[in-house]
């Protein structure tokens, strides 16, 4: 019924929308681009359009143009806690080369994500991340212990919690 309600421009856009998130659940954000931009193009008011571009936009690096997109969605969606994940990953951009007001823009939306979904994938892993860029060691091990609570199987945050709690140790005894 809904289909007969959609123009024939929409039933574009859902269909380049749909193939778009199928190769970002592929693993192949590069050729997503291209179609979620069409999708995009064809209808600029769609949320579903904007989050896919936005996230496809963040796994290519290109950070800077997945800022206004997400920002979008997020004003139409702000309960939607996949939106403020990938804004996070958004405002952060390349880990290694961000600003400290990068770093807790990054912070600010990945704890809306944790209010709004406090198992939100990969989050909390982000959050030590960024925690252990700052030297921030007490927050980054309480941000990997949740990690591993979330996904125990999240063989990285194990490593970083093991290391940092034998820091932790050495500082003690030493």
């Amino acid at each position: 019924m809904a289909e007969k309600t959609m123009s024939e421009g929409q039933l574009r856009a859902r269909h380049l929308l749909n193939r778009g998130a199928q190769l970002l659940e592929r693993g192949k954000p590069q050729e997503a681009v291209a179609i979620l931009e069409r999708a995009l193009q064809i209808d600029g008011n769609s949320v579903p359009a904007l989050i896919n571009l936005g996230g496809a936009y963040v796994m290519v690096g290109r950070h800077q143009e997945a800022v206004p997109l997400l920002e979008a969605a997020r004003d139409e969606e702000p309960e939607n806690a996949m939106i403020w994940i990938n804004l996070g990953a958004a405002y952060l951009g390349n880990p290694v080369l961000a600003s400290a007001e990068q770093q807790m823009q990054a912070i600010r939306a990945f704890e809306t994500a944790l209010e709004l979904n406090p198992a939100a994938p990969n989050v909390h892993y982000n959050l030590g991340l960024i925690f252990l860029d700052r030297k921030e060691r007490d927050l980054a091990a309480a941000a990997f212990r949740q990690a591993v609570q979330v996904n125990p199987f999240d063989r990285d945050a194990h490593n970083w919690l093991s290391k940092l709690e034998e820091e932790g140790k050495g500082n003690v005894d030493g």
